[in-house]
C-alpha cells in the first residue's frame, strides 16, 4: 500500500466553479482550453481568464490541470500548436491530452510540461502504460472499464507512473466516450468537445412498430425506438437475453471504495462534472474531502456521505466495472436526474447583513415555511424559512429561480461560498451499501 494519500481532483467548468471546488476542499482543479477540450460547447473560459486562474491556484498552494483531449482533425492542428504554446508559457501543473501526434509535439517542444493521458485513450492495460511511461506520459486517467484487480496490476507492473481514475459522475454508454450517436443526430462530434448527449434524450419504445408505420423488417429487428419530438423515425434495435438497454447509465459513484482504489495504487481521485451546477460540485467535492480526509486518518466509511451524494441531481448509482459483483442494475434509462430527491438546490449565497439575513441568488423556488439546508465549507445546518424580503425591503412570501437576490432570515452563521438547498424529504440513516444500493 502507498501511504501517501491521494489528491482530490475536481471539475472546473468555469472560473466560479473553480473557487467553489478549492473552497469545499478540492486539491486540484482541471479545466479546459477553449476549443480544445471535450467540453468545448459549455466552456466560458478564454486564454486570459484561464491563464487567471492557473495563478489563482498556484497563490493557494493548489494544482491545476489544463484539458486538451480532443482528437483535432487537420485543419486544426496549427492552431492547436499555438494554443498549447501559449499556455506552456504560464506552466499548469498538467495537461491533459489524447491524441498520439499532438502528445509526442508537447513531449519535445515543451519537456517541462507535464503530460497526463485522457480517458480518451482507453488505456486498459499494464503494457499501454508501459508504453505511454516509456514516451514520457506522467500520468495516466486510467479507463472507466477497469476493475479494482485490473488497476492493481497496472500499478505493480507500472510503479513508475502516476494513474488518475473517476470516482464519481456520468458514465458514457460508449467505450470511455468514443460516441458518434452526437455526430450522426446533430452532426456535433463527441470527439470534438460538441456532443449533445444524445444518449440521454427522451425515447419512446415499440415492441413492434404502429400499424400504419410498418414495413418489411429482418426478423431479429422486432423493438424500435423513437425520439421524443421526431414522430415517425423510427430506430430498429436488438435485445439479448438479459432484455433491452438503452443508452443511459446510472451514475458511478465510489465514495465507499476509496481506501481500495488507493491501495490499488490510483494516486488522484477524480469528480466529473465540468458542466454541472456549483451545488453538484459543492456538494460532491465537500463529501469525497471528508472520505478521503477518513483514509489519511485511518478511519472506517461514514455512511453518512451516502446521503449527502443523493442530495445531488443523478440516475441512481452504480460502482460500474470497478467491483466484479456489480449486475444489470447498471444499465437504467427511464429515471429522470431530478426524480426522488431529497433535496433541491435553492441558491447561492452571496452576502450577508447584520441582524442574521444572508442575500440568496435563487435558482429554484422558495417559499416562507419551507425547510432549508444551508451548506459552505466548514458548517451544516438547516432551518425554516420564517422571513423573506425582496431587495427594497418588502416581505415575501415565494420567491421563484432566476428572477434575482432575496433576503432570509437565519438564526445560523452566513459565510463565503454558502449554498441553500430546499428539503423535500429527510432520508433514513445510511448503512454501507452494496455495489447497486
Amino acid at each position: 500500500m502507498d501511504s501517501k494519500v491521494p489528491e482530490l481532483l475536481s471539475p472546473a467548468g468555469s472560473p466560479e466553479k473553480l473557487r467553489y471546488a478549492l473552497a469545499y476542499g478540492a486539491d486540484a482543479v482541471y479545466a479546459g482550453i477553449p476549443r480544445f477540450s471535450l467540453r468545448a460547447r459549455e466552456n466560458p473560459y478564454n486564454n486570459n481568464l484561464l491563464k487567471k486562474d492557473i495563478e489563482y491556484c498556484r497563490e493557494r498552494g493548489k494544482k491545476i490541470y489544463v484539458t486538451a483531449n480532443i482528437l483535432p482533425p487537420n485543419r486544426k492542428l496549427d492552431s492547436f500548436k499555438k494554443s498549447l504554446a501559449t499556455f506552456a508559457e504560464v506552466a499548469p501543473d498538467g495537461i491533459i491530452m489524447s491524441d498520439p501526434g499532438m502528445i509526442r509535439f508537447v513531449l519535445k517542444e515543451f519537456p517541462q510540461l507535464p503530460v497526463h493521458l485522457s480517458v480518451q485513450t482507453n488505456t486498459i492495460n499494464w503494457m499501454s502504460a508501459a508504453f505511454w511511461r516509456d514516451e514520457g506520459v506522467r500520468r495516466i486517467i486510467l479507463s472507466r472499464e477497469l476493475s479494482l484487480r485490473e488497476i492493481q496490476e497496472i500499478h505493480e507492473r507500472v510503479p513508475e507512473i502516476e494513474l488518475e481514475s473517476f470516482v464519481h459522475g456520468s458514465i458514457c454508454i460508449a467505450y470511455s466516450g468514443r460516441c458518434l450517436l452526437s455526430n450522426y443526430f446533430n452532426h456535433r462530434d463527441a470527439n470534438q468537445g460538441t456532443c449533445t448527449n444524445s444518449c440521454r434524450w427522451e425515447y419512446n419504445l415499440y415492441k413492434e412498430l404502429p400499424d400504419e408505420e410498418r414495413k418489411p423488417q429482418p426478423a431479429h429487428e422486432n423493438f424500435f425506438i423513437e425520439e421524443t419530438g421526431r414522430n415517425g423515425d423510427f430506430m430498429p434495435i436488438d435485445e439479448d437475453e438479459h432484455g433491452t438497454y438503452i443508452m443511459n447509465s446510472k451514475d458511478l459513484r465510489a465514495i465507499e471504495h476509496l481506501d481500495e482504489l488507493s491501495r490499488a495504487g490510483v494516486g488522484s481521485f477524480k469528480i466529473e462534472g465540468r458542466s454541472k451546477s456549483v451545488y453538484y460540485l459543492s456538494l460532491i467535492t465537500r463529501a469525497y474531502r471528508q472520505a478521503t480526509d477518513d483514509i489519511a486518518a485511518k478511519k472506517s466509511f461514514d455512511p453518512s456521505l451516502l446521503n449527502e451524494t443523493d442530495k445531488t441531481a443523478n440516475r441512481g448509482f452504480t460502482t460500474a466495472f470497478l467491483l466484479s459483483n456489480a449486475s444489470r442494475a447498471t444499465e437504467q434509462f427511464d429515471s429522470p436526474q431530478e426524480k426522488d430527491l431529497p433535496q433541491v438546490y435553492a441558491g447561492r449565497v452571496v452576502n450577508d447583513r447584520a441582524g442574521g439575513w444572508m442575500e440568496l441568488e435563487v435558482k429554484n423556488q422558495i417559499e416562507v415555511g419551507q425547510e432549508v439546508e444551508y451548506i459552505s465549507p466548514q458548517n451544516q445546518y438547516r432551518f425554516r424559512i420564517t422571513s423573506m424580503e425582496n431587495t427594497n425591503g418588502m416581505a415575501l412570501t415565494t420567491a421563484h429561480g432566476g428572477n434575482g437576490t432575496v433576503w432570509i432570515k437565519t438564526e445560523g452563521c452566513v459565510e463565503p461560498y454558502a449554498l441553500l438547498s430546499r428539503v423535500i424529504k429527510t432520508p433514513a440513516p445510511s448503512l454501507a451499501s452494496s455495489p447497486e444500493a
